[in-house]
């Protein structure tokens, strides 16, 4: 944190990164500026001798920031004024005789209740997502977390909260309705704003709660006397005041389904059944015995011709994913004839399975001989589900053959969209780049095990029949790194997608797949690709530089030749500039998170002046 005169003569805190020191939009400005004579600009910051904290102005006219009544002596007391962990600015005064025991006492706060003021921009306010942030006494914040969620870190209390709950859907057979499954909490003088996404105007509460209630995506709602909010995780910028108006009401599940497994109602007749089958293996033991040699015997025998003939494994594969087998596929096919794309390890095919077309991909050589790691990333794979992604539907995992069965997408890649002579729907193209990114925070957040996509390219992103975005090929990038004997590097990814770590030997991360996006996000935006080499304009040849230098001289409609809803929407479109530009930063520490640059995206964060994407030398 930093507090700071500017030129303009406002005294700001501002949140700095580091190791950069960005300065990032100030979160609270004390407004010193002179209206009536604008030469008259703050000259001087002083904290003085007698603890007096005042802006000297360049008429010599003081602005007190800690008032004289504030004040108490300085012969018997130390005064300092710091910046907190928090973002509080305070000016405390201690005794010079201690003997009784007295700390440091706060005389000035700024700003005087930073539970209440619109902080950071994360937007995650002081606290963290999902917690609540209250002004103790001594005027610095206390984070709590709602009945139901419970601190991410016990150990910091601004780590954010987290559900203690999974939220259900739907109930099954042994579930009841979302009405058995939750209730509806009040919450006094606690609001969560800039996490709306819904509001219902005029309803009653009654209402409001019931809507709440069944809608899976709600957690909470905010209801004033005539209009209701629905809420959605993440929750932002929490707080607990007098001055909070309206009443909050959180959905919580009840108490007996928290963790409670579902209910056997027959467990005394499984425990009496048990005790009998107990009875018979013990009474029948010679038998048993038997039997095992014989099965023992059977089973080597029929394990070694299996060996012999085939080399599929599906004990660790998920249960939900189908086996199939390679004649079923060359049949599926057509003898792998319709041929949709090929890349650098693979060729899709079209196919049909029950009537229903299917996205056939053939793995090279390159997985023949990974077969315990084949099967474990198909099955992380197959665990993941969300609506931005392409489902993966099954394998082949039989003696050399390593296949990939997933859901087919009628409407082609990204590439095929949006890298036409006539520019596609600005509207959807936006919605695309949202899609993408929800996508990318499911891989990166949400995953039980996180995922880093490693090549995000257009020719990645599939759209289904509604125009939705779908991303392929992740989960493959660990794979690809088992074996490199076929590359003569370890690098990742596509030409001009590639973050620069790569060429560095640092750590990779998920801020690869931030860099990857950035320049993707410039290729929706511009419905170019980010390399043409045959342009005669060499400064246009790579899109990321030449973006940078059209918002850098303010020129930014010359990236909008021929594409006139984008230039009715230029606003929306420099905003979007200034994201894949903070994506794109050579320093991966710079680069925005997913989940920060879909906040930026959905207008949620305000996206701040990026800084040059080229590092100093």
């Amino acid at each position: 944190f930093k507090l700071l005169l500017q030129e303009d003569g406002n005294v700001v805190l501002n949140l700095v990164n580091f190791p950069s020191n960005y300065n990032y939009e100030p979160y609270y400005v004390i407004d010193t500026t002179d209206a009536k004579n604008q030469t008259n600009a703050s000259m001087k910051l002083i904290f003085d001798k007698s603890g007096f904290l005042y802006i000297q102005k360049k008429n010599g006219e003081k602005f007190n920031i800690s008032k004289p009544n504030e004040m108490v002596s300085t012969i018997d007391f130390y005064y300092k004024a710091t910046i907190n962990y928090d973002g509080v600015f305070t000016i405390s005064y201690y005794p010079k005789d201690s003997k009784n025991g007295q700390g440091w006492v706060v005389i000035k706060t700024l700003p005087e209740n930073i539970c209440l003021n619109s902080t950071f921009t994360n937007s995650e306010g002081v606290c963290g997502f999902n917690s609540i942030c209250t002004l103790q006494d001594d005027k610095r914040p206390k984070c709590n977390c709602s009945e139901g969620y419970s601190l991410i870190d016990p150990n910091n209390m601004y780590s954010g909260c987290m559900p203690n709950f999974q939220v259900i859907c739907e109930g099954g057979e042994h579930l009841g309705s979302q009405d058995d499954l939750y209730i509806m909490k009040e919450l006094p003088n606690t609001d969560w704003p800039k996490s709306d996404y819904e509001t219902l105007s005029p309803c009653s509460r009654k209402e409001c709660t019931k809507s709440c209630l069944q809608d899976c995506l709600c957690v909470l709602v905010t209801f004033n006397g005539s209009s209701c909010q629905k809420k959605k995780l993440p929750l932002t910028n929490g707080r607990r005041d007098k001055g909070v108006n309206g009443t909050s009401i959180i959905k919580l599940m009840k108490n007996n389904y928290f963790f409670t497994p579902f209910p056997n109602q027959n467990e005394k007749k499984d425990h009496d059944a048990l005790i009998v089958v107990i009875s018979i293996l013990l009474g029948s033991s010679l038998l048993v015995i038997l039997i095992l040699v014989g099965a023992i015997c059977f089973g080597f025998s029929c394990n070694h011709k299996m060996i012999n003939t085939s080399r599929t494994n599906n004990n660790v594969i998920d249960k939900n994913l189908r086996n199939f087998t390679f004649k079923e596929l060359v049949e599926a096919t057509s003898n792998f004839r319709e041929e949709l794309g090929r890349g650098s390890f693979s060729i899709v095919y079209k196919g049909t399975i029950e009537m229903t077309n299917v996205a056939v991909k053939k793995l090279d050589k390159l997985f023949q001989d990974n077969d315990k790691e084949f099967q474990t990333e198909v099955n992380v794979i197959g665990q993941t589900h969300h609506r931005n992604l392409v489902r993966l539907l099954g394998y082949c995992n039989e003696g050399q053959h390593r296949i990939l069965v997933y859901e087919f997408m009628s409407n082609g890649t990204l590439a095929s969209f949006i890298f036409t002579p006539l520019k596609s729907n600005w509207d959807q193209r936006f919605n695309i780049a949202l899609g993408i990114a929800r996508g990318l925070i499911y891989l990166h957040e949400e995953c039980c095990t996180q995922i880093i996509h490693c090549d995000i390219k257009p020719q990645n992103i599939l759209l289904d029949d509604q125009y939705n975005a779908r991303i392929s090929d992740f989960g493959l990038a660990k794979l690809l790194l088992i074996n490199q004997s076929h590359t003569e590097t370890e690098i990742r990814g596509t030409k001009g997608y590639v973050a620069p770590e790569w060429f560095r030997s640092a750590p990779i991360t998920a801020k690869v797949d931030i860099y990857s996006f950035g320049v993707l996000l410039l290729e929706i935006i511009c419905c170019r690709k980010n390399i043409e080499k045959e342009l005669v304009n060499i400064e246009r040849t790579i899109l990321t530089d030449w973006a940078y230098d059209c918002y850098k001289t303010r020129k930014l409609d010359i990236l909008l030749e021929n594409d006139d809803e984008a230039i009715n929407n230029i606003q929306r479109f420099e905003k979007l500039v200034m994201i894949a530009i903070w994506c794109i930063h050579e320093d991966p520490y710079l680069r925005p998170t997913m989940k920060k640059v879909l906040h930026m995206l959905e207008g949620v964060v305000e996206v701040s002046t990026p800084p040059s994407p080229y590092k100093k030398q």
